[in-house]
This record gives C-alpha cells, sequence and structure tokens, in this order.
C-alpha cells in the first residue's frame, strides 16, 4: 500500500501505511475536527504544510516544527527538537517509552484542541523563533552503566584497565552497550574475554 503524499489525503483518507485507509474506519475520521483544527492553528501561524513519513508535518525556516498523528484511542501534537521547548504549561508527555525527553501533546476528547489553543500557539512559537535563530537543542550525554564483571575484570587485570580508560568515550560506550544487551553474566564474562584484546589495541567493540 501506497503511503501519501499530499497532506490533504490525510485529512480526507487517512496515512495510507494500514489497510484502513480510505475507509470510514481509518483513525483519522474518528479525530478529524480536532485534527483540522490542529491544521488551522499551523497554517494561522504561518507553517509550511508537508508531508513526511505519510503524516502532515509542518516547517518553518527549514526545520520540522510538528507534525500529526492519529491512533484508535487518540490523536497526537507532536512537537520537534522538544529539548527546545520550555514546557511552562505541563502539558507535554514523552512518544514512547524511549522518549527521553517529552514532546507530544495527547489528545483524547477533539474539544481539548479549542481549549488548548493558547498554550499550542505559544509552544509553536517558540519552536519557530528557535528555527529562526538557528538553535540548536543541547546535547545530551546518555550514561551507560558499566556491569559488575567489566568492573571487576578491570579491577583485577591492571593491563586492561589502563587500556579501557584510555579509549574514547564513544569506544568505551560500544563495550558498555554491548556487554549490557547480554542478559546472562556467563555471556558478559565471555564478551569480556572475547574483547581484551580489541581494548587493549585500542578499539572500539564494532571495529576489525
Amino acid at each position: 500500500m501506497a503511503m501519501i503524499t499530499d497532506a490533504e489525503d490525510f485529512f480526507t483518507k487517512g496515512c495510507g501505511r494500514c489497510a484502513r485507509f480510505a475507509t470510514p474506519d481509518c483513525s483519522t475520521r474518528q479525530w478529524i475536527r480536532g485534527l483540522n483544527q490542529l491544521r488551522r492553528i499551523c497554517r494561522d501561524m504561518g507553517l509550511e504544510e508537508v508531508v513526511k513519513w505519510a503524516h502532515p508535518t509542518y516547517m518553518h525556516a527549514g526545520r520540522n516544527i510538528a507534525i500529526f498523528g492519529a491512533f484508535r484511542g487518540d490523536f497526537r501534537l507532536s512537537f520537534m527538537n522538544p529539548a527546545l521547548l520550555r514546557d511552562s504549561e505541563g502539558v507535554l508527555e514523552p512518544q514512547g517509552p524511549n522518549s527521553r525527553t517529552p514532546g507530544m501533546i495527547r489528545f483524547t476528547e477533539v474539544e481539548q484542541v479549542s481549549a488548548m489553543e493558547p498554550v499550542i500557539r505559544a509552544y509553536l512559537r517558540q519552536l519557530m523563533d528557535h528555527a529562526e535563530a538557528g538553535t540548536k537543542p543541547p546535547k545530551v550525554e546518555h550514561q551507560i552503566d558499566m556491569p559488575v564483571e567489566l568492573a571487576e575484570a578491570l579491577d583485577a587485570d591492571p593491563e586492561l584497565a589502563e587500556a579501557f580508560h584510555a579509549l574514547t568515550p564513544g569506544r568505551q560506550k560500544s563495550y558498555l552497550f554491548n556487554l549490557n544487551q547480554a542478559r546472562q553474566s556467563a555471556t558478559r564474562m565471555a564478551r569480556i574475554e572475547k574483547f581484551r584484546d580489541k581494548i587493549i589495541a585500542g578499539k572500539g567493540a564494532t571495529e576489525r
């Protein structure tokens, strides 16, 4: 099934990503009044309407600002670069369990859009200003826990410890990530033994 490339299709048929496309059962049909209100707000703000990932996406100054989504139980306005937003009203939710920065407003009733219009406009304006200024979201360093087995191996092997701590942060993380993927302690220990020569050679876990 071909995904849509014209934004108008989203508001009349759906996104084209499932068999419910262009049927009364499409999720967009249930929420169409709310989606149209969001569309009106974005257009009133002067945002450029395009289609990305088969959904209406709104841009300003060459940057993605927001995107719509419709599901069985709700419809959503998701903000791009949410780390730049000041969520003064405390309305933003994370996109999913792996999202590190809340950046979505979830609607479970069409009437919520009108009630939240001032907030929506204010948040869109924030991101538009950042787009015009070229502001980029801050880089966030994500700490990866060191497995106990690696900590013990480094304590017991000074040569390995010296080599590991001399690695670049990215190479260190490659080992931490790989080891944390193993569920069994025995598997982690086997991997550490296997990685020893690479660590001594100053290489990352995926390097040859």
